[in-house]
């Protein structure tokens, strides 16, 4: 598997124009809360579980639960802090989703296609101004990284994991 490092340099080559980036902070948010949205709606299963404070409560096992579970254990594998944050992310991205999808069928479709164009559309934009292509189209895993690069970037803009940002710009180079 390849490392944090060479996963984010592989994003971040597609992802060099300061412009292209901020689109996709707007971009990608909505396209997690949109697919969180989507896959909320069917239920697979319905897990009891106690509360903390005693009451019983279940848990809608859905493909939107599965697969943030399993793309939060990807980014822990790779890296235990950013796993922590991703994990966080993808929590609070699937507890809005769900709650989307508790509402009637227009208005949970409807949500949830519109996020997704929209956050497509800003990704398109950005990828014009990049003047290149994105990432996924040569990389499926760009789809997993892409939330991921959000993190690190937000991280190098508050001045942490500063060792990372030296790595990535190493192999690609700084933004303009």
């Amino acid at each position: 598997m390849k490392t944090l490092t060479d996963q984010l340099a592989q994003y971040a080559s597609y992802h060099r124009d300061h412009r292209n980036i901020v689109t996709h902070f707007i971009g990608i948010p909505l396209i997690v809360l949109s697919i969180g949205t989507l896959l909320a709606r069917p239920s697979l299963a319905s897990l009891d579980l106690p509360s903390l404070l005693g009451q019983g409560g279940a848990l809608d096992v859905t493909p939107a639960l599965i697969l943030s579970i399993l793309a939060g254990l990807f980014y822990f594998r790779l890296d235990l802090r950013y796993g922590a944050v991703m994990a966080l992310w993808l929590g609070v991205s699937y507890d809005l989703g769900w709650q989307i999808a508790q509402a009637d069928t227009t208005v949970w479709l409807s949500s949830g296609i519109g996020l997704f164009v929209v956050g497509w559309v800003a990704q398109f934009v950005g990828h014009f101004y990049e003047g290149r292509k994105p990432a996924f189209v040569d990389d499926l895993i760009g789809l997993l990284i892409g939330p991921l690069f959000l993190v690190a970037e937000a991280s190098f803009y508050l001045g942490m994991r500063r060792e990372v940002l030296a790595a990535v710009q190493a192999r690609v180079g700084s933004t303009h």
